[in-house]
């Protein structure tokens, strides 16, 4: 794993997880939901479809700054990020952005309630580790012997 460029592995794990927990700030308190990730690599940016009535559209308005948590428990690896966010009204966008999950909550991409959500990463922090069973035996085995467990890479990378 170590000898994976950290950016490139950034974004395979945003491209292979896909849906996150967007954490933004509510006064004093920290929201999180889930929400599904759109990415443009070369641009540097994430987008999530959003609807103009809904809280954390407000959140942003009045603090621009978020955290992206994406987690494959299977394989026990944890993407972090830290950014801003801005909602636009890009009808374009919104257009190209349309999916299936999407119309869970929407009818067409021609609802005028859709937003579109941006977010420019800032910075980003992993956690690979080898595999749900091999950290389950390093975590015995440690406990055993009272050793710590190599338990995989923790990068920090700015983006």
């Amino acid at each position: 794993m170590a000898d994976r460029d950290p950016v490139e592995r950034v974004w395979a794990l945003v491209e292979k997880i896909g849906i996150c927990m967007l954490v933004s700030r509510d006064g004093d308190d920290l929201r999180a939901r889930p929400m599904a990730a759109f990415f443009e690599r070369d641009q540097n940016v994430i987008y999530f479809l959003t609807d103009a009535q809904s809280h954390k559209d407000e959140e942003i308005v009045r603090d621009q700054h978020v955290v992206l948590a994406f987690a494959d428990t299977g394989s026990q690896t944890y993407l972090s990020l830290t950014g801003t966010a801005e909602v636009s009204n890009d009808r374009d966008l919104v257009r190209k952005l349309w999916s299936t999950p999407a119309k869970a909550w929407w009818d067409s991409p021609d609802d005028p309630s859709i937003r579109v959500l941006k977010i420019v990463p800032k910075d980003a922090q992993y956690w690979d580790s080898p595999g749900t069973v091999v950290s389950y035996v390093k975590m015995a085995a440690a406990a055993i012997s009272s050793a710590r467990p190599a338990m995989g890479e923790n990068v920090k990378v700015d983006l």
